[in-house]
């Protein structure tokens, strides 16, 4: 092995958890090396993430022209250019991808294309094309392979009339019938995009209600905000394709004892994911599987010795930032820094870019009382806040959880404009273990949309002003 094929620490994968740990090890003086079979970035900036924001901000604007009138400016009526609004979120997706790029090679990472499988203990099998690139080594590896998205069994994806997100993201056509299975966050954002270009949406969700992970006042909410736009929602509802015929696909929904053919222009399966662990060199190491997913430690440690595992082919939540913490994390925690701290799966927030938006962190209600908590329940809808009445977005909520006897904030849950950008004012006063008395202390700027999230404070300890 030359001095050229070795290394400190190998990442196999660039995604947002794969590139940060390159670069964070590169920043602590570590010789680095990522290898990336396919984009700079992962599916997050290049097939999920950005690229799903860009297409939801084109739905957004001709949203708002719709109602311009209402704002007092008159427009005429919008229509949506498909093929535009699919370029500029490629474009974006690309510029974002050379930014990738430039930040690895500013930090002097090495980048390796290709596909790595582990060879041996410290040891990485690089293949191009079929082909043998090279073997290089490394006293420490991480596994930062994410994951692809979860097939169905009769509802694969065809590329044609079955989409997974990858297809949904570039459309060669504007369906005018939509049915989407799973109301997960990809799920759901899928819905409020493709309804706001004009098409029939129909979601089907195997759980008793949409949006399953998100506190149930929150779901339910969500699901009256999107039925009254006029979708249309099924729950405890399984569906299964039935025929396909031309560029039309008929399935079969099954939900509450009943069955009905529903047919229309394409599918959208958006039911979870699959971890990328094949052809990895797994079998041969101690590495331990749960459920498909890679079991580690506080630390990101796999069972294998100097084998390491960040983001999507762990444990859950899958989700980009939980991603790139863990990179900090596993990296900080091999170069022996003395401030390292496990990763809190508690503190991190979860966000849908629907309209209206949805986002959380912490304890659902329903959670914090399973746990035995005593607890305080504080509501404020947008409908008292001045500043979302101006902006003509009064529909929503923030609702607080807290331990009665302690005023720890257990949990927020929120649903109305922008809270996928308020969400971390309460991520933080959890990080900082904040109770309701710092909280209450703290001054919000007038007229914001944060002070809805003062008031639901306020409204969990009977002191709410403006409802």
């Amino acid at each position: 092995m030359t001095d050229n094929n070795s290394y400190d620490l190998i990442v196999m994968g660039a995604g947002p958890g794969g590139y940060v740990a390159a670069i964070r090890a590169a920043q602590l003086g570590m010789k680095t090396a990522v290898v990336e079979r396919e984009h700079l970035g992962g599916i997050c900036l290049n097939w999920g993430c950005i690229p799903t924001k860009a297409l939801l901000r084109s739905a957004e604007i001709g949203r708002l022209a719709r109602h311009a009138a209402e704002y007092g400016v008159l427009v005429p009526e919008p229509k949506f250019d498909l093929e535009r609004i699919v370029q500029r979120s490629r474009a974006i997706a690309a510029q974002l991808n050379g930014g990738i790029r430039h930040l690895l090679n500013k930090n002097k990472v090495s980048v390796i294309e290709g596909e790595a499988r582990l060879a041996a203990p410290g040891r990485v099998a690089v293949t191009r094309a079929g082909a043998e690139a090279g073997t290089f080594s490394a006293p420490h590896l991480i596994l930062a392979t994410g994951a692809r998205a979860r097939q169905l069994p009769g509802l694969e994806d065809d590329g044609r009339l079955v989409w997974t997100y990858r297809k949904a993201m570039t459309p060669d056509v504007l369906p005018q019938s939509l049915l989407i299975v799973g109301s997960g966050a990809i799920g759901i954002e899928f819905a409020s995009f493709y309804h706001a270009l004009g098409s029939q949406v129909t979601v089907v969700e195997v759980m008793d209600r949409i949006l399953p992970v998100e506190d149930e006042d929150i779901s339910a909410l969500a699901r009256k905000a999107f039925e009254d736009q006029g979708m249309r929602i099924l729950t405890g509802a399984k569906a299964s394709i039935v025929r396909k015929a031309g560029e039309r696909v008929t399935a079969r929904i099954e939900a509450g004892g009943a069955a009905e053919e529903l047919t229309v222009d394409r599918v959208i399966v958006a039911v979870g994911i699959t971890p990328n662990i094949e052809n990895l060199g797994l079998e041969h190491t101690r590495v331990r599987l749960e459920r498909g997913h890679i079991v580690t430690d506080p630390w990101c440690r796999t069972d294998e010795p100097g084998l390491y595992a960040i983001g999507d082919v762990t444990r859950p939540p899958w989700l980009a930032h939980k991603a790139s913490h863990e990179a900090m994390i596993c990296v900080e925690a091999i170069a022996g820094l003395a401030d390292v701290h496990p990763l809190e799966l508690r503190n991190i927030p979860g966000c849908t870019y629907s309209h209206p938006q949805i986002a959380s962190v912490g304890l659902t209600e329903r959670e914090a009382r399973e746990q035995g908590h005593e607890v305080r329940v504080g509501r404020f809808p947008f409908a008292g806040n001045g500043k979302a009445i101006a902006l003509g977005e009064p529909e929503g909520l923030v609702k607080t959880v807290f331990d009665a006897r302690s005023g720890e904030l257990l949990g927020a849950h929120m649903i109305g404009a922008e809270v996928t950008e308020l969400i971390q004012g309460y991520t933080l006063a959890r990080t900082l273990e904040a109770t309701e008395a710092e909280l209450i202390a703290t001054v919000f700027p007038h007229p914001t949309l944060s002070e809805t999230m003062h008031e639901a404070v306020l409204a969990a300890y009977g002191r709410a002003i403006h409802v």
